[in-house]
């Protein structure tokens, strides 16, 4: 009698009766994990702390591999010289957040990172690894050491005629679109009894004429742009111009210059930072810097 009213119950024998009250934690881990490739990064991290089906969900590789850039084997190879000796016993997760990590390459003059909550590369260029024209005289420039820089040093102009600071990468970027900015300051900063100030001691003739930027790359895009140097003691990214890349099989080599050469006056008083190359739809966000 009891067995009949308990096969009447669940007329399926062995198979178990579904919860009264489902929730997230009794989702498979596999669709959790199905969800979580259509969220960003920061999303994924933020579910993963609800249960440990999540938690566990979160691990896997497809859904990491799915925030890699498509030639992120590339990027490795580059940056760090073997796929093999970087990714050794590392899942997908772990790849991803040690690219985020940002590290040099082509010695200690650049480095790239990917940006944690969307995986777009982002590429910087220090003062040491630009051209700068009169450079390696006192009397023009000079190297100085700050915590303001993320290399931890910059190039300062004191006084010159001619003002030409360029440089370029060959790098494998991902298909996409970038920007290019230098970051500069007028004046010098420094800082006294605990408290930062700006030196404008040196600071002359960036109003008399805008200075140039340009890029070209190696499949023929050209951007040009102007502007003044204005507001002393600020740190700003002066945007240079956009290029795409297409592919993702090969590398692209961008071009890039700062000029202000016309030698009826002098300019001096400028800090050189670096070189930022970053997806295009962080633009508006460095513009506000």
């Amino acid at each position: 009698m009891g067995s009949s009213l308990s096969f009447f119950l669940n007329p399926r024998g062995s198979v178990p009766v579904p919860p009264a009250n489902p929730g997230l934690g009794d989702l498979p881990e596999s669709c959790v994990a199905s969800v979580m490739v259509y969220l960003n990064p920061s999303e994924i991290c933020s579910l993963s702390m609800l249960n440990r089906g999540c938690r566990a969900a979160s691990s896997a590789d497809f859904v990491w591999e799915s925030k890699l850039p498509i030639n992120y084997e590339l990027l490795i190879d580059r940056v760090f010289g073997g796929v093999d000796d970087f990714s050794n016993n590392l899942c997908k997760r772990d790849i991803y957040a040690r690219l985020c990590r940002p590290s040099y390459f082509d010695g200690v003059s650049k480095k790239v990172w990917l940006d944690k909550g969307t995986g777009r590369v982002c590429l910087s260029i220090s003062a040491n690894g630009l051209a700068i024209t009169g450079i390696d005289d006192r009397r023009y420039w000079s190297r100085i050491k700050t915590d303001e820089s993320r290399f931890q040093s910059i190039a300062y102009l004191q006084q010159i005629w001619w003002v030409e600071v360029g440089g370029e990468v060959d790098f494998p970027f991902p298909a996409g679109s970038y920007s290019i900015f230098y970051r500069l300051q007028v004046g010098r900063s420094s800082r006294r009894f605990g408290r930062r100030i700006c030196n404008s001691e040196h600071v002359h003739g960036w109003d008399k004429k805008p200075v140039q930027f340009q890029l070209s790359t190696s499949d023929g895009q050209q951007a040009t742009t102007q502007c003044y140097m204005k507001e002393p003691g600020k740190w700003k990214y002066h945007h240079v111009g956009d290029f795409t890349v297409t592919g993702s099989a090969a590398n692209t080599k961008v071009k890039f210059s700062m000029t202000q050469i016309d030698c009826t006056h002098t300019k001096g008083g400028l800090c050189v930072d670096s070189v930022l190359i970053c997806p295009s739809e962080f633009t508006e966000r460095l513009k506000r810097f």
